[in-house]
């Protein structure tokens, strides 16, 4: 089937991308390369540079491409941009995925799969791990941003019998990841760990995300292009990860030896989160296949070599 992906040379956009286009799809990427990178860009795929702010340009896009599934990717991720300057990220996440939206159903788009995160939507959540039944109290521009896009999917099901599936993600690491953004920690503390530098932990070590490996997360973009009709679904693993976890499985990893530095914790950040992934086990017949420590090995392995690459 013909599939647009937008931030498909991101990190999580371009993992979804591959395994479209492994599985034969005919795959176009919109990405405006702001933050992801024309290396991650699969060959097999048309890749469109685009920004989804640009209203005739993406109306355009749609009209020559006439997808059938458009899996909406592109998005304003670092949290603390979103705080300094709201604006910007309701442009993009809110401005920007309406117009994704309204090209998508002036071709007659027949399934639209969006990425939203589940690791922001929450807030400081009352129970954990969250379902998608706990209420939605972001703390963030970010997690307001992209819980306001789930609210249009689901008027425009209403409205014009768009089939979506959102998936609410939980902070996705691995392969390709840029250390921008809230989940960007594994890949800032294995860079700076592979050149013997000593990373900083904001706070005393004790806050928690749900971290779920990214080959995991584009399984379950794989599931949704024909399953999930209507839902909102965590993707994640239910387990809280510690910063100090992380750094001591990255350190053991690159085998570091060093102690971390510690910071103040910054603003619109959440102290704990987990998700239930219970819905997305039932209607999609999806649950982590790749535990934590093996993902940060992976991870690891692929930096190391991409270092090498580059001489460093």
């Amino acid at each position: 089937m013909r599939i647009l992906v937008t931030g498909g040379a991101g990190f999580i956009g371009s993992h979804v991308v591959d395994r479209y286009v492994q599985l034969g799809h005919e795959v176009t990427v919109i990405d405006n390369l702001t933050t992801g990178r024309r290396e991650n860009l699969n060959p097999e795929a048309r890749f469109v540079e685009l920004d989804i702010t640009d209203e005739a340009g993406v109306r355009a896009a749609f009209e020559s491409l006439r997808p059938e599934v458009v899996n909406h990717h592109a998005a304003q991720i670092d949290v603390r941009r979103g705080v300094a300057d709201p604006a910007y990220d309701a442009d993009i996440n809110i401005i920007g995925g309406i117009r994704v939206i309204q090209a998508a159903l002036a071709v007659g788009v027949r399934k639209f799969i969006y990425a939203s995160t589940g690791g922001a939507v929450y807030g400081n959540p009352e129970y954990l791990p969250c379902d998608e039944q706990h209420p939605v109290r972001p703390i963030s521009p970010y997690g307001i941003s992209k819980h306001t896009l789930e609210h249009y999917l689901e008027l425009h099901a209403l409205l014009d019998d768009l089939d979506y599936t959102t998936l609410r993600y939980a902070n996705v690491f691995g392969p390709r990841q840029n250390p921008k953004g809230e989940a960007g920690v594994n890949a800032i503390f294995t860079g700076l760990m592979l050149r013997g530098e000593t990373p900083t932990i904001f706070g005393n070590g004790d806050k928690t995300r749900d971290y779920v490996f990214v080959s995991d997360v584009a399984e379950a973009n794989v599931l949704a292009l024909d399953r999930g009709r209507g839902e909102t679904l965590n993707i994640g693993t239910g387990i809280e990860t510690t910063d100090q976890e992380v750094f001591d499985a990255i350190a053991q990893a690159v085998g570091f030896s060093g102690r971390a530095n510690y910071s103040a914790e910054r603003k619109g950040e959440v102290r704990r989160i987990a998700l239930s992934c219970n819905r997305a086990r039932d209607v999609l017949g999806w649950s982590p296949q790749v535990g934590f420590r093996e993902g940060v090995a992976r991870t690891v392995a692929h930096v190391r070599a991409e270092m090498a690459g580059r001489g460093q």
